[in-house]
């Protein structure tokens, strides 16, 4: 009794209201850092989803008629609350998650910011065709409307910045949200909802904490519309088989395995210390990470040297250690998957450097780097998301490319080189939804983000993610 006195207790948030779930069930959250519980929440059930999913129909009469100043105006408020509560932000996002506090601070929380702010003005700039006779005596004009419920349900390795990227889009068009954020990390979440509470009317913003059922359950509901999922290439299958019984329309941000193309004319200095810190920011745990290096054979033995020895420099810690460059692993289940992936390596398989698990408490990995694999190796084919880099050397331009797509994965690549021509030919030829040019990982509030293939379709941020939370109607005069 006295362990469960000292754990932080977190609730559900429908209908502007912070509640348990009906069945009294609750979730044990552990922290990454200790491998210890520090607080629970709800596990909600068939009546926490539907008395969600009411609030949130019952708003949206009523939120969809706002102005867009009017709804400009309220993520401007939620977006200056979220920067004014950072301290308590970053401590229900680093409880969770085991992030390092000062990182959080200072790269995730104003990015979060930014795309809170980013929305509240697109809300006013929704593009549209002109009007135009295109019969004789009629005018035709287009309407965007908002679809209606959204189900929204966001990962747990950036829990609060996946959970602002599906909402400020939503509420911007005039939709009213259903969250449900992962199991292990719903803390930053439900205190997002209770930021907005103030600025929001009631049943505008629900979250509903729960498991694989809960979310089952939401996608199920008959009164949601849309479901925008970011997620593993599995539970987007799932969700997509289980929204086509009632055609719902789907927005899907699966897996990544991002290749990085480095080539004989690279600023391999340049390359080396980007992607040494790219590579293994959040543990990896990043959809986008600089996870599989692709570099010409003449430079590959100089290249994997001072990448290895850079890695070999970043260090994991807990929360509060300044020295940190990255926290543990999420969960145990995910340390597991890693360590699984490590100790299958096949014999041609090199480890360069790291390749073990930190000494308990918490789920900490070394960073890793594998040398010698091969195209069809399971570690190459599959999305680690974890401190793990594996570098293969390729031939030509050719081969870079077709080692690149041969993955059943497309979200990002980054390719790395000094001629021009060479670009523009990999940026047609990659089979992705983004490419860096001699960077990695960088995303901005005003261009899409958003992957093709195993990776999924429509997009986060930018107005093309504003346009995927509406529907078009034509109006003819």
């Amino acid at each position: 009794m006295a362990e469960h006195n000292r754990l932080t207790t977190v609730l559900n948030h429908i209908g502007g209201k912070e509640v348990p779930a009906a069945s009294g069930a609750v979730l044990r959250l552990i922290d990454p850092a200790t491998g210890l519980p520090h607080g629970t929440a709800p596990r909600s059930g068939p009546e926490d989803v539907g008395a969600a999913c009411r609030a949130a129909q019952e708003a949206f009469d009523g939120w969809s008629a706002t102005t867009p100043a009017q709804r400009q105006s309220a993520l401007l408020r939620i977006a200056d609350a979220v920067e004014r509560e950072a301290a308590a932000v970053t401590t229900a996002e680093v409880a969770d998650t085991g992030k390092p506090r000062a990182l959080f601070l200072a790269d995730e929380l104003p990015a979060i910011v930014d795309v809170l702010r980013y929305f509240a003005g697109a809300a006013r700039n929704l593009p549209g065709a002109a009007a135009a006779e295109y019969a004789p005596g009629r005018t035709s004009v287009l309407r965007r409307e908002p679809v209606g419920v959204c189900a929204q349900i966001t990962p747990w390795n950036y829990p609060l910045m996946m959970a602002v990227w599906k909402i400020a889009p939503a509420l911007a068009a005039g939709n009213t949200v259903v969250l449900k954020p992962s199991d292990t990390t719903p803390s930053s979440a439900v205190l997002l909802a209770r930021l907005a509470a103030e600025h929001l009317p009631p049943g505008v913003l629900n979250v509903v904490c729960g498991d694989r059922d809960t979310g089952r359950l939401l996608v199920a509901h008959p009164g949601v519309r849309l479901v925008a999922v970011t997620g593993s290439v599995r539970a987007g299958q799932e969700i997509a088989a289980a929204a086509a019984h009632d055609l719902k329309r789907l927005h899907l941000e699966l897996g990544g395995n991002s290749p990085v193309l480095i080539h004989e004319d690279a600023d391999l200095d340049e390359a080396v210390e980007q992607l040494s810190y790219l590579s293994f920011y959040n543990a990896g745990q990043d959809c986008t990470a600089a996870g599989r290096i692709l570099v010409h054979r003449r430079i590959h033995d100089t290249f994997l040297e001072a990448f290895a020895s850079r890695a070999a420099r970043r260090v994991p810690g807990a929360p509060d250690d300044a020295s940190a460059d990255f926290g543990p692993l999420a969960h145990g289940t995910q340390l597991a998957t890693v360590r699984g992936l490590l100790e299958r390596l096949p014999a041609h398989a090199e480890v360069v450097t790291g390749g073990t698990a930190l000494p308990g408490p918490g789920y900490f990995h070394r960073a890793t780097v594998v040398a010698g694999v091969r195209q069809e190796d399971e570690i190459v084919r599959t999305e680690v998301f974890g401190p793990v880099v594996t570098v293969q050397p390729f031939t030509d331009e050719a081969d870079a490319l077709r080692m690149a797509n041969a993955v059943p994965q497309g979200l990002a690549a980054s390719v790395w080189t000094r001629d021009h021509d060479r670009v523009m030919r990999a940026s047609r030829a990659l089979h992705t939804g983004i490419v860096w040019v001699n960077t990695h990982g960088t995303t901005v509030s005003e261009m899409p983000h958003g992957g093709v293939r195993h990776s999924g379709y429509g997009s986060d941020l930018s107005l093309t993610g504003l346009l995927d939370y509406t529907q078009v109607k034509h109006v003819m005069l």
